[in-house]
């Protein structure tokens, strides 16, 4: 079995505080985030080293954005997204 089996896909917005590493200038941004919450139980006939591997399975979030753009009229430009971590565990 993939391990996209053994969860539930959606998308999230998440809003964070990031600065623009060009103008300095601090904004709210909206960054896109894959959840990914386990199953309550596997279906059909599964092995034994899956059943494993499920029990050990934890929900998580990844972040699907890397680069944002300034909100500033004078600056529009894109950068980094640095500071937050890529994976969390819910």
């Amino acid at each position: 079995m993939e391990e996209r089996d053994f969860f539930e896909e959606s998308e999230t917005r998440k809003p964070m505080t990031l600065s623009c590493l060009h103008c300095r200038q601090t904004e709210t941004y909206e960054i896109r985030w894959l959840v990914r919450k386990k199953k309550k139980a596997l279906r059909g006939a599964v092995e034994e080293q899956d059943r494993l591997r499920f029990a050990k399975a934890r929900s998580y979030m990844l972040r699907r954005d890397d680069l944002v753009q300034c909100k500033n009229p004078r600056c529009r430009k894109r950068f980094e997204i640095s500071g937050v971590q890529s994976v969390v565990f819910l």
